[in-house]
């Protein structure tokens, strides 16, 4: 039975990843709210208590009062520099989603009101800097005779700030002692794209990794990694920004490719240039360096090994049974993070380092950010 070709989503009036999709429209309304003056947002919640009174009694009391502790909190990290996201937008969602919880009877309400703030300090300020380090083996026939080779694969940084996390990123790096570092993109946050203190903070954090193979790096979202914009910010630095080429890496006779693409979320835009980028490169291991996961299904048939990808940040929110609540990829769920298996191809999606930006929350929960440890060798 023949197998039929992957998807090329054309037609499409927007694509994952960007300008004018529905979750743009949604970090630009998060922006907008922001502006919205503090005494105008308070008094709103304060004047809610009379309609949340109609409705529940005295949870009304526990509603508003953790609403305006969230408020707080969220207010609260920048001066702490943990996290940078807008407070207002962030404090509206969680009181809506606190809304159900007043109802509940008696004491109950004040006790899941308590866990929400908590849910709060953990998902906005610990888990966002709770870095995990992952670690994943591949085999190759096409290695045998090469000593393993160690790759820390990054991506997604999406600086506002320096903070612990990134300073944590760097020493795991250097305990590691990868022989290659590979980067799939978004350097910047959404908020930072023109910000000339989070360029050089960006140039310091790679100034600081080194390997001894090298570090290569790829755009991510073409609104967030703008062409000129990377042009400046990366000139000088001891990185190669691989942008539709393929380098090989020689190592005890045995060369190991890696393609290294622009993104620009249309796979069959993308996936035309991976074809003429894959012809005549041989039957070598080759390693496909691409933001996005969504080029995959069109990648494994080229003979490509590995494609390491992120994007999705893992969904950032995730719960139990059910994983990712939003991925934006054209594929939902199907790539949301880990490693997946596409023909013969293994593909990883990383849950990635930092957060989106703009209107966006700076949240995570059962979502750790991460940094992923490749060993490849010969095929065991």
């Amino acid at each position: 039975m023949r197998k039929s070709a992957p998807p090329l989503f054309l037609g499409r009036r927007s694509y994952p990843g960007t300008s004018g999709g529905p979750f743009e429209i949604l970090v630009t309304f998060g922006e907008r709210f922001e502006r919205v003056p503090w005494w105008l947002f308070g008094g709103v919640l304060l004047a809610s208590w009379s309609l949340a009174d109609a409705a529940f009694g005295r949870g009304a009391l526990s509603l508003v009062g953790f609403s305006l502790l969230d408020w707080a909190i969220l207010g609260l990290l920048p001066r702490l520099n943990r996290s940078f996201g807008p407070p207002k937008f962030a404090t509206l969602i969680l009181f809506l989603l606190r809304w159900p919880f007043a109802g509940l009877p008696g004491i109950w309400s004040w006790v899941a009101q308590c866990l929400g703030s908590g849910l709060v300090v953990y998902s906005f300020a610990v888990e966002p800097l709770w870095l995990q380090a992952t670690h994943h083996v591949l085999g190759s026939e096409k290695l045998n005779g090469m000593r393993p080779v160690r790759v820390l694969h990054l991506g997604d940084l999406h600086l506002e700030r320096t903070t612990r996390r990134e300073a944590e990123v760097v020493a795991m790096a250097r305990a590691l002692a990868p022989d290659l570092i590979l980067f799939s993109g978004d350097f910047l946050s959404y908020s930072t794209v023109h910000d000339d203190v989070a360029r050089e903070q960006v140039r310091e954090f790679f100034s600081e990794l080194k390997a001894p193979l090298g570090t290569y790096v790829v755009s991510g979202s073409p609104p967030v990694d703008p062409e000129p914009v990377l042009e400046q910010m990366l000139q000088g630095l001891e990185l190669e920004w691989l942008r539709d080429s393929v380098i090989c890496i020689h190592r005890d006779g045995i060369d190991m490719q890696i393609i290294g693409m622009t993104c620009t979320h249309q796979p069959a835009v993308d996936g035309a240039r991976l074809e003429t980028l894959v012809e005549g490169t041989g039957s070598q291991f080759s390693i496909l360096l691409y933001h996005s996961p969504d080029l995959a299904p069109l990648a494994a048939p080229r003979g490509i090994d590995l494609q390491l990808s992120g994007h999705t940040h893992g969904g950032q929110v995730r719960v139990p049974l059910f994983g990712a609540l939003y991925t934006s990829s054209l594929y939902g769920k199907q790539y949301e993070a880990g490693e997946y298996t596409v023909g013969r191809m293994r593909l990883f999606v990383t849950r990635g380092i930092g957060l989106e930006g703009r209107g966006a929350p700076r949240v995570r929960f059962w979502c750790r950010p991460e940094i992923a440890v490749w060993d490849l060798g010969p095929e065991l």
